[in-house]
């Protein structure tokens, strides 16, 4: 079957390790009990499938792997179906996330990228005829992502304010979106001029360029940069506040850890990683009632696939990049 896979890794070069051919089926090779097949209809890129190619989370002995976290599609019985991307020990009970011995897609077992994908039973979430392929597939790792930050581990409310910081990316869009669905005031901030335009559009109440301050100190910070922008997030909230992360695009070992300020204002620093398959649902059926839709930067053939992941490279996104079959 054709599929977007990984043979080797570079750090320096990652889109020299991409390879797009042809690979063995999922079928193939018999698929586990308690596992199905999808057809995968429409996937979407993630900075997790840049860091593989890098050789960040996957290895060596796992190669080729065929990249992809997120996809939909239909299941085997013809069903619109969203694809969660962790998958945990089949004896683990409760929040999958917590699961030591968890992994996504592409990591251990093989990708989206591909006409069809092998996953658990349990890892398939009904897709409303609401929402296109395309817009289902955006869903699983970058909003989730979100939806975990802003609601479960955020513990936001309608009417308190949320800084969003990198407006562009996909967690942070769908941050924006989310949280201007909730209820939300939404402050969001970017280097480029275009991008915080273009946050306004999707629901910011007000942007900001990257470190400027701010006309008023905020509940949480949703915060998936990392050093760039972490003295700057702390620096925003109020006494009591909390930063939410989810991730270090910009590196993880920060300047000024701005301890004293953390301990001093009672500031809490909360960690959050992807999402369960309750939340998946949950997500999906906030989008099926609200209306509220992901914002999708470009749609490519799957064949296409280099284009989409250069431009994730360049940071040339603004918003979710999407592969169809």
């Amino acid at each position: 079957m054709f599929a977007v896979y990984a043979d080797r890794f570079s750090k320096d070069d990652p889109l020299s390790a991409l390879q797009v051919g042809e690979r063995p089926d999922p079928a193939d090779g018999g698929v586990p009990d308690g596992w199905t097949t999808v057809t995968v209809k429409a996937a979407s890129l993630n900075h997790h499938d840049l860091f593989s190619l890098r050789g960040v989370g996957l290895r060596a002995e796992a190669l080729p792997m065929i990249l992809g976290c997120d996809a939909a599609g239909y299941d085997e019985d013809g069903n619109e179906v969203v694809v969660h991307a962790v998958i945990s020990d089949p004896a683990w009970v409760g929040d999958e996330t917590l699961d030591p011995k968890r992994s996504l897609l592409s990591e251990r077992y093989q990708g989206t990228f591909a006409e069809r994908v092998a996953v658990p039973r349990r890892n398939v979430v009904p897709k409303p005829a609401s929402l296109s392929f395309e817009e289902a597939a955006c869903l699983p790792t970058a909003w989730l992502t979100a939806y975990r930050m802003l609601f479960t581990r955020g513990e936001l409310r309608a009417g308190e304010t949320v800084l969003v910081q990198g407006a562009g990316g996909g967690v942070a869009t769908a941050v924006i979106t989310l949280a201007r669905a909730a209820g939300l005031r939404v402050l969001a901030t970017s280097r480029d001029e275009s991008k915080r335009a273009r946050a306004l559009e999707l629901g910011a109440h007000e942007v900001f360029e990257s470190g400027a301050r701010l006309p008023v100190k905020v509940d949480a910070v949703m915060e998936t940069v990392g050093k760039a922008t972490w003295s700057h997030s702390i620096r925003s909230l109020r006494p009591g506040g909390r930063i939410v992360t989810s991730g270090t695009t910009s590196g993880p070992d920060v300047d000024d850890a701005e301890l004293t300020r953390i301990f001093f204002l009672q500031l809490s620093v909360v960690g959050s990683t992807m999402g369960t398959r309750a939340e998946l649902a949950s997500l999906v059926s906030l989008l099926d009632a609200s209306g509220a839709r992901p914002l999708i930067d470009r749609t490519l053939p799957m064949t296409e696939a280099r284009a989409g992941f250069s431009a994730m490279l360049e940071g040339e996104q603004f918003g979710k990049i999407v592969f169809t079959r």
